[in-house]
């Protein structure tokens, strides 16, 4: 074989901690350009360690990726995001008047298989480096050290397809068309069946926790563990145990669930993860909010680091910078237009006892002043009018449009209304305060900011007179599996494997991170143990808060079919009919369906006892701004003033502005839950049989007859 590797430096800046163009690291100084090169480089250990460094480049997830044959989903607004509660706007997967056909099918298998950028071709470079490493004369100790990278390099990238499309072709090894390969044959290689691609990847993962350390050194962060291995089986694990692919509810696959994430969890404890802050939560979750800008957490199990250098044209230095800061803060703090919020999300969060709203009997709960008395986590999840959300930079040099320098900047994204008909009409939107005009969010999305209230050496530079994005400089890292979802995915294995008390237990340290105590029994109901399906429903939503905006939610509603409890799978193929958990998962976890439902926005805009609602649309016309109170530090002040609560109470009102298509609601439909393959797939590879429910196109649009089930 004579085999050209991809390597570029660029591969060296996601594996170790580079937060200004003045930081340097000997990884980084030993740079070399392997492109071109033979199959020899790999006898040199700078060499094969070049071509690892290359696949982490290519593969790492990345910090605002929506969902593609690439990257999954980080928590933007994209089509999985669009289906679930966390933002509006109807994806093409719940627009009711959307049928999505094999004709127009989206890829996520990759728009072209013969590049080294596409899904496979990733995975050839992983195989590629495998055997290259596998067949060098390295030291024993070295193949190990990076076998077990590429091993979970690979896993990773089969895992994305499986998770889609259920059993995929298993290509092992390099395929090399020059050398014959049985005159081309044994380069098609058709669909495996789930489980032998779901046990492929869980012995790749095991082959990867072997080799792989606990823990590396400082110089090395980033780099996978063999704890890491072992918590990506466990989700494994846990996807193939859940129901969408588990109709009978097999004890056998929550056993395996169980034993792989336990696994999971004693060897991270071994290398030094848990939950970040454990026993210091800080005022109203500061701490929780602390770790994702934060390069010394414990939480990172599986992290994408960034710099904040900036790309210059033409220098040398390797840049990669963090985007999510920029996305997410408002307009008028010289960003972009941040992220929307639905009122459903708001709505869900806890009370400050941990029950959800309208349940609780301590804390009622004010639809109009939401605010109140609510799970440490919604303060860092959300962000609204009349909080302190600071930042290091001085916006104010562009004019009035920017109000605040960014050590003094309040949100103040209440809005009004230039007549009656708009102010009552949820389809119109108002005029807000300081600089937001028509640019507002009714709730921002606050996760994963890094505050400088928090942290008062943030990780971006505020770059307002370089031209470019403000926040766009941050060095903060992305983490793509942090310990909290690993003891989550426990959880939810242990129940599942029928040991709810290890469940409850989990659930407990979750809530105890943010400050919930064993006086109320963290805010769980005391009988979980004994209601198998009331604890699997407290443990999705202990995910769904938990995890919120973290690109998570679309993959748990799948896996449990919670846009319509599995209703109209039979009709697809007897197989597919729901035989366990009461024949419906919605009814078995007594939650609603989510088909039906529709996603409105929040908004507060001031009241009709202030002049009906109604004033100019100019930021001087602001009717309320002489009666603000002070900012609201959530650091240091755990909760609202008495002026402030006042202020929400007598000159502001909740107003839901329509989110989704008026008149429309989400229609999930039974086929989507796993999806068919594209034409261009098909036509690269004929052997390729269409899944079932979906037109096979290359065989006069038959119906498709794999079956992603069938063992």
């Amino acid at each position: 074989m004579n085999i050209k590797a991809y390597i570029t430096y660029l591969g060296a800046i996601l594996l170790v901690t580079l937060l200004s163009s003045g930081c340097s690291d000997q990884f980084l100084q030993d740079k070399k350009d392997f492109t071109n090169t033979t199959d020899d480089v790999f006898n040199y250990y700078s060499g094969a360690l070049g071509r690892i460094n290359d696949l982490y480049t290519d593969i790492l997830p990345n910090s605002t990726s929506e969902i593609t044959y690439e990257r999954p989903s980080a928590g933007a607004a994209d089509d999985h995001s669009k289906s679930t509660e966390e933002y509006s706007g109807l994806s093409r997967y719940v627009d009711p008047e959307v049928i999505i056909a094999s004709t127009d099918l989206p890829s996520y298998w990759g728009d072209e298989n013969k590049t080294s950028r596409s899904t496979y071709g990733r995975i050839r470079n992983c195989n590629d480096a495998i055997w290259g490493i596998s067949n060098s004369s390295l030291s024993q100790e070295e193949k190990e050290e990076l076998l077990g990278q590429a091993y979970f390099l690979r896993a990773w990238m089969y895992l994305h397809l499986v998770k889609i499309y259920g059993g995929v072709p298993l290509v092992k090894e390099v395929q090399n068309p020059v050398a014959g390969d049985d005159d081309g044959a044994d380069l098609i290689v058709p669909r495996s069946t789930t489980k032998e691609c779901i046990d492929f990847i869980c012995d790749d993962l095991s082959i990867a926790a072997k080799y792989l350390p606990v823990s590396w050194g400082a110089g090395n962060y980033g780099r996978v563990t063999a704890g890491t291995a072992l918590a990506l089986q466990g989700r494994a694990r846990l996807l193939y145990a859940s129901p969408l692919y588990n109709r009978a509810d097999d004890q056998d696959r929550w056993a395996l669930a169980y034993q792989s994430n336990k696994n999971a969890l004693d060897t991270l404890s071994m290398g030094g993860f848990g939950l970040a802050y454990l026993d210091n939560p800080g005022v109203n979750a500061s701490n929780w909010a602390k770790m994702f800008s934060d390069y010394t957490s414990p939480e990172a199990v599986f992290v994408t680091l960034y710099n904040r250098i900036v790309d210059d044209g033409g220098s040398t230095n390797p840049f990669k910078n963090n985007g999510w800061e920029n996305s997410i803060r408002p307009k008028n703090t010289g960003a972009g237009n941040g992220k929307n919020a639905t009122a459903t999300m708001v709505d869900l969060f806890p009370m400050a006892d941990g029950m959800k709203p309208g349940q609780s009997e301590t804390y009622p709960y004010n639809q109009n002043n939401f605010m109140l008395n609510r799970d440490p986590r919604f303060y860092r999840t959300f962000a609204f009018a009349g909080v302190r959300w600071a930042f290091d930079g001085d916006p104010t040099s562009k004019g009035a449009d920017f109000p605040y320098t960014g050590t003094t900047y309040t949100l103040w994204n209440y809005a009004w209304y230039q007549d009656t008909e708009k102010r009552d009409d949820g389809e119109q939107k108002g005029f807000a305060a300081d600089g937001l005009g028509i640019d507002y969010q009714g709730v921002y999305i606050r996760k994963r900011t890094d505050d400088r209230d928090i942290n008062n050496s943030p990780l971006y530079d505020y770059r307002i007179d370089k031209g470019t994005s403000p926040f766009g400089g941050s060095a903060a890292p992305y983490m793509e599996i942090r310990f909290a979802e690993v003891l989550l995915n426990f959880a939810e294995a242990a129940c599942g494997a029928n040991k709810p008390v290890e469940a409850v237990s989990a659930l407990q340290q979750i809530r105890a991170r943010v400050g919930y105590t064993a006086d109320n029994n963290y805010g769980l109901d005391a009988d979980l143990a004994s209601d198998r399906g009331k604890l699997f429903a407290a443990i999705l939503y202990e995910r769904q808060v938990e995890l919120a905006y973290e690109g998570k939610r679309f993959d748990d509603m799948r896996r449990w079919m919670l846009w319509d409890g599995g209703e109209g799978q039979g009709s697809l193929s007897p197989s597919f009919a729901l035989s366990g958990f009461g024949g419906n998962t919605c009814t078995y976890l007594g939650a609603e369906p989510f088909n039906g439902k529709r996603r409105d926005n929040l908004e507060l805009r001031v009241s009709d006892n202030v002049g009906d609602g109604i004033a100019n649309a100019n930021r001087d016309s602001d009717p309320v701004k002489v009666d603000r109170p002070s900012a609201w530090n959530l650091t240091t002040q755990k909760d609202p003033s008495v002026e402030l609560v006042d202020f929400y109470t007598t000159k502001l009102t909740r107003k839901e502005r329509l989110g989704d298509s008026n008149g429309k609601y989400v229609d999930f439909k039974p086929k989507y839950y796993f999806l068919g393959l594209s034409r261009n797939v098909q036509q690269n590879n004929v052997t390729l049989k269409q899944t079932v429910g979906w037109e096979d196109l290359n065989n006069g649009n038959a119906p498709g007859t794999f079956d992603p089930l069938a063992e």
